[in-house]
C-alpha cells in the first residue's frame, strides 16, 4: 500500500483515534412492567382496532373544529414553543463548533513586520532596521485527537442537540393538551354561568312572591330571608363564572400566541356547551417500555444521560498526552516585490507534545464530576420514567371511574330536580314550608355546578391520557386520519 503523506497520516490516525467514553447500558426500567390492573381495567371500545396515541395524530384525536383551529394558531405563535426551536438550532450550531475541532484550521496569512535596533545594542555602528514581508498559509495550533477527548465533547453536544429537539417535541405535546383543555374550562364556566343565571331568575320570582305572601301576611319575614340568601348566593356565583370565563378567554390568547380571529370568536361563541365537543377516541395504554420510545421527555433525558457519558470520555481523555501541530509554508522576504522570488520559499513545521504530570488534582476532580453528572443524569431519567407511569396509572383509574361517576351524578341531578318540583308544589299548596323549597332549590344548584365539573373533568383527564401516552407531537395519524 501507497504510504501517506505525513499531514493525511496524522489526520487519519486523528480520525480513527480510540474513545475512552464508557459502554452505554440503559438503566433497567424503574417501575413495574404493567399498569395496575384495577385502572387498567377498562374495557376498549369505539375502534375495531384503536391506535396507539403516539400513532394517533392530534388532528385525529381533537376532532372539535375549533380546538384543531386554536391548536393550530398556537403551534403558529405560541412563544414557549418558539423557544423551544431556536434552541434546537443553538445547540445544532454548538454540535458544529465541537464537531470543527476534529479538523485542522487551515488559513492564510499576510504580514509586515518592522524593528529598528539601536547599534549599542546589535554592536553595529547606526541602528538596524529590519523590515520582513511574509505570506502564507497554514495550520494554527492543531490537537490530534489521539485519544477521542474532542470526539467526546462532540458527541456530548450532539446529545445535547437531540435533547433539544426531543424537548420541543414535549413543549409541543403540553401545548396542545393545554389549549384544549383552557378550552373545554372555558366551555364548563360558561355551561356554570348559564345554571347561575337560570338560578337567579327563578329565585328572584320566590323573592318577589315571598314578599307579597310576607305584605298579605301569608308569609313571614323569615321566608323572605331564606329566599334572599338564595339568591345572593346566586348572583355570587354569577359574578365568579362571569370572571371565569374573561380569565379563561385570556389564557387561550395567551397560549394561542396571539388574538383570536373574529371568525373563530364567532365560532367559539355558537357552541352550545361542553356536551357539544365531540367524543374523544378511546386509546389503548399500551405497556410501561412502550414510554421508554413514544414519550419525547423520557428521550430527551436519555439523550441528556447519554451526553454524561460522553463527557465521561472526555474527562479520562485529559489523563493522557495531547499533540498539538503549528505548520506553515510560504514566502518571506525583506522586501514586497522579493515575495515572488525563486528563493523566498519558507515553511514551519512545529509539533508539541503535553503530558500531564501534576495538576493539583484537577483531572481527577473533573472525572469525578463527570462521573457524578452521569449518575444524576440517571436519576432523572428514571424520575421521568416514573413520571410519565404515574400520570399514565392516574388517567387510566380515571377513565375507568369517570363514567360511573358522571352516571351516578347526572341521576342525582334528576332527583334534585324532582326533589324541588315536588317542594315547590308541596309549598305552593300550603302543604309545606318554604324552608323544604329553598333546601331543595339549593341542593340542585349545587348538583348541577358538580356535573359539569365532573364533565370537564373527565374529558381532560381524556386529553392528560392522550399527553402522558405520547401522543401530539404529529399532526396526522401515521395510518390516515
Amino acid at each position: 500500500m501507497r504510504r501517506l503523506p505525513l499531514p493525511l497520516a496524522l489526520l487519519a490516525a486523528s480520525l480513527s483515534a480510540c474513545s475512552l467514553i464508557p459502554n452505554y447500558q440503559r438503566p433497567a426500567l424503574p417501575v413495574t412492567d404493567a399498569y395496575p390492573v384495577g385502572a387498567a381495567s377498562a374495557p376498549i371500545t369505539g375502534q375495531p382496532e384503536p391506535l396507539a396515541a403516539a400513532d394517533l395524530g392530534w388532528r385525529g384525536f381533537f376532532n372539535d373544529p375549533v380546538t384543531a383551529q386554536l391548536i393550530a394558531l398556537s403551534l403558529a405563535n405560541n412563544r414557549d414553543l418558539r423557544v423551544a426551536a431556536l434552541n434546537i438550532e443553538v445547540a445544532s450550531a454548538q454540535y458544529g463548533v465541537e464537531r470543527a475541532s476534529l479538523f485542522p484550521a487551515v488559513g492564510g496569512t499576510a504580514g509586515l513586520e518592522r524593528s529598528a535596533t539601536p547599534g549599542d545594542v546589535t554592536g553595529l555602528p547606526g541602528t538596524s532596521n529590519i523590515r520582513d514581508y511574509s505570506l502564507g498559509i497554514g495550520v494554527v495550533s492543531w490537537e490530534l485527537d489521539l485519544f477521542g477527548k474532542l470526539r467526546s465533547t462532540a458527541r456530548a453536544s450532539y446529545e445535547d442537540f437531540l435533547s433539544d429537539v426531543e424537548t420541543r417535541e414535549s413543549t409541543q405535546i403540553s401545548l396542545i393538551a393545554s389549549v384544549d383543555s383552557e378550552y373545554l374550562t372555558w366551555l364548563a364556566d360558561r355551561d356554570s354561568l348559564a345554571i347561575a343565571q337560570n338560578t337567579v331568575a327563578a329565585q328572584q320570582s320566590s323573592v318577589q312572591l315571598t314578599e307579597l305572601e310576607a305584605s298579605t301576611g301569608t308569609g313571614t319575614a323569615l321566608d323572605v330571608a331564606q329566599a334572599q340568601t338564595t339568591l345572593f348566593s346566586a348572583q355570587a356565583s354569577e359574578a365568579q363564572y362571569t370572571r371565569q370565563i374573561a380569565q379563561d378567554m385570556d389564557e387561550i390568547v395567551f397560549l394561542v400566541g396571539a388574538p383570536l380571529p373574529n371568525e373563530l370568536l364567532i365560532q367559539m361563541a355558537a357552541v352550545p356547551g361542553l356536551e357539544a365537543v365531540p367524543l374523544f377516541p378511546v386509546l389503548p395504554p399500551g405497556l410501561p417500555s412502550d414510554l421508554l420510545e413514544r414519550r419525547p421527555d423520557i428521550r430527551a433525558a436519555e439523550d441528556t444521560l447519554l451526553a454524561g457519558n460522553a463527557n465521561i470520555g472526555a474527562a479520562r481523555a485529559a489523563f493522557f498526552p495531547s499533540i498539538t501541530l503549528t505548520a506553515n509554508d510560504g514566502t518571506a522576504s525583506d522586501r514586497l516585490r522579493g515575495l515572488f522570488g525563486a528563493m523566498s520559499g519558507s515553511w514551519l513545521f512545529e509539533p508539541e507534545i503535553s503530558v500531564p504530570i501534576f495538576a493539583g488534582g484537577e483531572n481527577l476532580a473533573n472525572l469525578d464530576i463527570a462521573n457524578a453528572n452521569k449518575n444524576i443524569e440517571i436519576a432523572n431519567y428514571e424520575k421521568t420514567i416514573q413520571s410519565a407511569f404515574h400520570d399514565v396509572a392516574d388517567a387510566l383509574a380515571g377513565r375507568s371511574t369517570y363514567q360511573a361517576q358522571l352516571a351516578a351524578e347526572s341521576a342525582l341531578v334528576g332527583a334534585d330536580q324532582n326533589y324541588y318540583n315536588l317542594a315547590n308544589m308541596r309549598f305552593k299548596a300550603g302543604v309545606d314550608s318554604y324552608l323544604n323549597v329553598l333546601v331543595a332549590r339549593n341542593a340542585l344548584f349545587s348538583a348541577q355546578l358538580s356535573l359539569v365539573d365532573l364533565r370537564l373533568a373527565s374529558m381532560q383527564n381524556e386529553v392528560t391520557l392522550y399527553e402522558a401516552l405520547g401522543g401530539g407531537w404529529e399532526e396526522n395519524s401515521l395510518k390516515g386520519d
